[in-house]
């Protein structure tokens, strides 16, 4: 399955966004490597890729053209995707916060 690959993909770069060690090693040792907008856009298009095909298995299990099994996948597949997202977007703004607290 695509949508489960781009996810997996998705994650991963998320989690070496939140590892410091890994990412002040990829600034330091990458010229032109991937920014946050790029993996954030990616991220976005996976769970939006993880939410049609979930709705797309829906409306094929409603018309009697779609397994259970599949339908459930689907709608677990997308749900991770949104956690994962959820997460990072919490420890976004808990580094904005974190940021916002410093003194001048």
């Amino acid at each position: 399955m695509q949508s489960a690959a781009s996810a997996a993909k998705a994650y991963a770069a998320l989690a070496k966004l939140g590892n410091p060690a890994s990412a002040a090693a990829d600034v330091k040792g990458a010229a032109g490597g991937e920014n946050f907008g790029a993996v954030l856009k990616d991220a976005l298009a996976a769970v939006n890729s993880a939410a049609k095909t979930s709705d797309g298995q829906a409306q094929a299990l409603a018309t009697g053209k779609a397994n259970v099994v599949d339908v459930v996948t689907a709608v677990a597949e997308s749900e991770v995707a949104v956690e994962t997202l959820v997460a990072v977007r919490d420890r976004v703004i808990a580094a904005y916060e974190e940021i916002m607290r410093m003194p001048i």
